[in-house]
This record gives structure tokens, C-alpha cells and sequence, in this order.
């Protein structure tokens, strides 16, 4: 299993968080999902450092090791309005300072993420987002930890694709993610929870599980609702999810530990059988040089399509299985190796791989730097890749290659000139990780030169490029 299973503290309502913890971790939950509320880690206690280093010492020793923090407390704000303010209020400072705190008892416990989201708008949609917008870019500008961010029944931000709406208008910031409540997904979405886990990809990270019928926000235990469970925890494994993925029951206090019993036994029952990619994530963990033989089987094994083919048809900006896989296997591979080994093993696979191989090597150097801080090796590495792949006409390369590796580790010279290539060949922009954060003038002056040789030439521009430079 990829994923970690755990449990909501705001199911917990009535039990003090020492005992609530106690009883998750005893019925085989490896994490929590800790809500922080008065009763549950209050984040304006006066001992915040001294309570948060218990708790950590606490978690620890019950073997709950996977930790996400959540912000839904209904009454901690204001003891009148429930969930009050919001990042949609008039004034929203205080959640700000909320979420504030939030990180940073996140980074303190080691949390995988701070969870949250918009607030019910009471506003112009379009005043509305506007005040989300310039919150969570408050918010990003002090951000040590990652934001998932989730959508809710109800909230202005109410579908998976106003996530990554808003993401994408921040400039697709790297600390800005996902948390998918899969009952959500029965409630609201126009498709299935496992086809949202899939549109999410690399970005979700944060899971929150329950039960829910068609346009009823209720949450409610297993097989009482419509949620394919079975389908749901596959898409999880399939698509390598590896973060916390908790039950969450918050109307569910009142008999909450066999609640939480009868969810385990649940969950347990529908987990999907061992796949071809987790087999293989074994043979790496046990011999790492096995990857020599499992990358090029990847496509054959779990499928060459796009990721999400309704709008990304070619897998240009989100990839294809096949990309996702091998960034998987280089994941796992990236744990068992020193820096030094991992350059020399990642120079193989592309030196030696066909197109599809080399695409992977790429998603794959994405995936790492967006997990974390790639050693000098293997950046060093890797900026020889992406440049060799930025000589390349395969326009699939050329997206893959201009991603969070490139994004973090190429100088702007060359990064701007990637860019250039992108636009030359046909690559959606979208495709070109922080490209609002990176651009600059001198890039935007090449476009316009771009633009006005190819209208002098009486052939068309991309129009993102033309809507790059508009904004300028």
C-alpha cells in the first residue's frame, strides 16, 4: 500500500486529543488528520511550543506517523458565526493569522500539509475571488509548508477544477496543492471520486474519506452512501499516492471509536490488490538496479494515455500513465541511492531509454524537486537532460522538460530560451512550470520578436504567448 490510512481528530469530538489519539492508533491507523479547535491543540494557547512538542512526543510513540493539519474547527474563530471570517470576509485577517499559526504547528509536528479552504461567498462571485485570490497569495508569501487546499460543498471554491483554477492564476505555486474528500466528490463532481483522484495527479495531498449520496453534502460511514470504495483506494494506489488518506466523520463523536472501528475494517476489506507498479516499487526498494529492466516495460504495463485526456489530450502539460509511472519508480529508486549513484543511475535510464523513457526521467526530476531539495549530483545531472531534451523537436520532451526541474535549477538564460523553444514548437505554455514567477522582460521582449516575425511571415502566434505578453 502506497498511502497511509488514518483518521479525522474532529471525529473525536468528545474525547480529549491524548485519548482520541490513543484509540486511532490502537485500532491500526497509521496517522491523523489533527483539526486544531479549543479542546485539540488550541492554537492560541498561551504554551503553543510546549503543547505542540507533546503532541509530537505523543504521535510518536503510538506510531501515528503521518500527520495532516487541519483548519475547519467550526467556532474557534468567533464564538457567534461558525467558520467565521473567512478568506472571503471584508476583513480577513484573522484566518490569515489562522492559517499562520496553522503552518506553522504543520512544520513543527513535521505535518505533510496544512489542509483548508475558501468560505461560503456572500459577496459578487467576482469580488469573491478576487478577495480568495489576493488571501492565498497573502497567505503563500509566508507559506514554510505546503497548502492543500479543498473543495467544498457549498463554498465559492466548490469543484476540484476551481483548485486548480486558482492555481493556475497564482502562477501554479509549488507550496499550493490539493486535499480531495472523496464524499465531496459523490456530492458535486461531474465524474467519480477515483477520476478525480486521477485529474488531481502529483498535486493532491491531502485525502479525506467518507460516504455521501449524489447532491447531499452528509458525511457518512461506508456503504451508506454511493462511493465505490473498492475503485476509489485503487485510483490511490494507481496513481502512487503516498500521503495521509484519513476517514472523516466529524458528526460521528457521539460513537466514535466504533465509528472509527467499523471504517478501519472497512477500508481494509476494499484495499485493492498489489498492482504491476507496486510490485515493481518492491523490486527497487530490494535491488535498486532493477529499474534497468522495469523502465522500458512501463508503457506495456499500465497504459500509454493521457493523464487527463479531455484537456490535455496529448499529455503535454500533466503527462501520460506511463510518465506518472516512472516517476514513481524514479521516486522510489531516489530513496535507496546517495546523490552520486542517483546521477550516474538517472544519466542511464535517459542516455539509454526511447522518448518515452526519457519523458519519464524528466516527470520523474519534476516530481523529486517538488518533493524536496535535490543534492548538487543530481541537479547537475539533470540540467545536462533537460538541455539535451531542449535540442529535441518531440514536443512531449520539450514539455517535459520545462517543468519544476527546470522551473528551480535552470539559470534564466536557459530558461528563457526553453520557454522560446515551447512557444517555436507547439507546447502550451501551461506546460512551463512558474512561468509567472520566472518571466521577465527580457523574455517578454523575445516573444514580442517571436510575434512580430512570425506576423510579418503571415503565420499565426500561439495565443497563450500573445496572452503572456498582453499581461506583460
Amino acid at each position: 500500500m502506497t498511502f497511509t490510512l488514518g483518521y479525522g481528530t474532529n471525529g473525536f469530538g468528545n474525547h480529549t486529543l491524548d485519548d482520541a489519539l490513543a484509540v486511532i492508533a490502537e485500532l491500526g491507523y497509521g496517522g491523523v488528520a489533527l483539526t486544531l479547535d479549543h479542546n485539540h491543540l488550541d492554537p492560541y494557547d498561551d504554551d503553543l511550543p510546549k503543547e505542540v512538542d507533546r503532541v509530537a512526543a505523543r504521535l510518536s510513540s503510538l506510531g501515528l506517523n503521518r500527520v495532516v493539519v487541519e483548519t475547519g474547527a467550526r467556532y474557534l474563530l468567533d464564538p457567534w458565526r461558525k467558520h467565521q471570517p473567512t478568506l472571503l470576509s471584508d476583513d480577513p485577517g484573522l484566518r490569515i493569522d489562522f492559517l499562520g499559526r496553522a503552518m506553522k504547528v504543520a512544520a513543527d509536528l513535521g505535518a505533510d500539509c496544512v489542509s483548508f479552504w475558501s468560505g461560503v461567498s456572500t459577496v459578487d462571485d467576482e469580488v469573491a475571488w478576487r478577495r480568495l485570490r489576493d488571501g492565498v497569495a497573502e497567505v503563500l508569501d509566508h507559506a514554510t509548508v505546503r497548502l492543500a487546499m479543498e473543495p467544498e460543498p457549498g463554498h465559492l471554491v466548490e469543484h476540484l477544477a476551481d483548485v486548480l483554477r486558482l492555481r493556475e492564476e497564482l502562477g501554479n505555486p509549488e507550496l499550493l496543492g490539493v486535499t480531495l474528500d472523496v464524499g465531496h466528490c459523490v456530492a458535486v463532481e461531474p465524474v467519480d471520486a477515483a477520476a478525480c483522484i486521477r485529474q488531481a495527479g502529483d498535486l493532491l495531498w491531502n485525502v479525506q474519506l467518507d460516504d455521501m449520496m449524489p447532491k447531499v453534502h452528509e458525511h457518512l460511514e461506508f456503504g451508506t452512501g454511493r462511493l465505490d470504495l473498492r475503485a476509489t483506494l485503487a485510483a490511490l494506489a494507481e496513481t502512487g499516492y503516498t500521503g495521509l488518506a484519513a476517514v472523516e466523520l466529524p458528526r460521528h463523536s457521539h460513537a466514535a471509536p466504533e465509528v472509527a472501528r467499523r471504517s478501519i475494517e472497512a477500508l481494509r476489506a476494499a484495499m485493492p490488490v498489489q498492482t504491476w507498479l507496486e510490485k515493481a516499487e518492491t523490486r527497487i526498494r530490494e535491488t535498486p538496479s532493477a529499474i534497468a529492466g522495469l523502465f522500458p516495460a512501463v508503457g506495456r504495463e499500465v497504459g500509454r494515455s493521457a493523464l487527463r485526456p479531455d484537456t490535455d489530450p496529448h499529455g503535454l502539460v500533466e503527462g501520460t500513465v506511463d510518465d506518472q509511472a516512472r516517476s514513481r519508480l524514479l521516486t522510489v529508486l531516489a530513496a535507496q541511492l546517495d546523490a552520486p549513484a542517483l546521477a550516474s543511475e538517472v544519466g542511464e535510464l535517459y542516455r539509454y531509454g526511447d522518448d518515452a523513457e526519457r519523458r519519464g526521467v524528466l516527470r520523474g526530476l519534476n516530481r523529486l524537486v517538488t518533493d524536496g531539495t535535490l543534492e548538487q549530483p543530481v541537479v547537475e545531472a539533470g540540467q545536462q537532460l533537460v538541455a539535451d531534451a531542449l535540442r529535441a523537436n518531440d514536443i512531449r520532451l520539450v514539455a517535459a522538460a520545462m517543468g519544476a526541474f527546470a522551473a528551480r535549477h535552470l539559470d534564466q538564460h536557459a530558461w528563457r530560451h526553453g520557454v522560446l523553444k515551447c512557444v517555436f514548437v507547439g507546447v502550451p505554455l501551461a506546460a512551463v512550470a512558474s512561468i509567472e514567477v520566472r518571466k521577465d522582460g527580457e523574455l517578454l521582449r523575445m516573444l514580442a520578436d517571436f510575434a512580430a516575425e512570425r506576423g510579418a511571415a503571415g503565420r499565426d502566434v500561439p495565443a497563450d504567448a500573445l496572452e503572456l505578453l498582453k499581461e506583460g
